[in-house]
């Protein structure tokens, strides 16, 4: 057992909304805290709410909200990078027999993440406000067994995810490539606000161009309202 400790926001047992995971009950432990701000960040509230929590703590409220039924389990934020031990709970969390999911920007240093750990990068387009902070370091290493995340807000955030998917062979470095349009996002004390792009129209633009990607959308958005905490 492990005493080690992180800031942890929330821990919940919802379905899986992305990633080629997506659909699959999942063990989900947020962090606390993010340097990034982008323009339709839907969980401004994980940026300074939460507490410290030990790894056996966390472990606990994780397998007895899923009744110790799934071995399915995402690290996310926030930006769980920010928090060095988190790669500890990750091997933490391997060790223990769980599949690891870790959701981060790309704008954290992903070198140190134990190799069994499924790491879904997030490369910020124009349209977040962010995109200069991805690390291209990051890139490089990445391996079939990793997943690229892009989120869409314009025509022009399309045509940056073009131009990196074809300087990069991304869809041949990584197991997948998700491509996503983004939601309405209100602004507040934090973040600007984004308006949000119909999916259809995303779909239509990777059919007309034949690209090697995965289309997906955040299906917790559609089981449950978009505000909902917790899911």
């Amino acid at each position: 057992m492990s005493r080690d400790s992180l800031l942890i926001h929330e821990v919940f047992y919802s379905i899986q909304g992305e990633s080629t995971y997506a659909g699959l009950p999942c063990v989900f432990v947020r962090l606390r805290g993010c340097h990034l701000r982008c323009n339709y960040c839907d969980t401004t509230y994980a940026f300074h709410e939460g507490g410290r929590r030990t790894f056996d703590e966390i472990v606990a409220e994780g397998e007895r909200l899923s009744g110790g039924a799934c071995d399915l389990w995402e690290v996310t934020g926030g930006e769980p990078l920010l928090q060095k031990n988190v790669h500890k709970l990750m091997t933490y969390l391997c060790d223990l027999g769980k599949t690891v999911l870790l959701e981060t920007s790309g704008a954290c240093d992903i070198a140190p993440c134990d190799p069994r750990v499924v790491r879904i990068m997030d490369l910020k387009t124009p349209g977040s406000g962010e995109a200069d902070k991805n690390l291209p370091s990051n890139i490089p290493l990445l391996t079939r067994r990793d997943e690229v995340k892009f989120v869409l807000t314009s025509r022009g955030d399309y045509d940056w995810m073009k131009a990196m998917l074809a300087e990069h062979r991304l869809n041949e470095k990584v197991g997948a490539v998700l491509v996503s349009a983004v939601f309405n996002a209100k602004a507040d004390d934090h973040v600007k606000g984004c308006t949000g792009l119909h999916p259809r129209v995303v779909a239509e633009w990777i059919l007309a161009d034949r690209l090697p990607v995965r289309f997906q959308t955040q299906l917790h958005k559609i089981i449950w309202d978009p505000a909902t905490r917790g899911v």
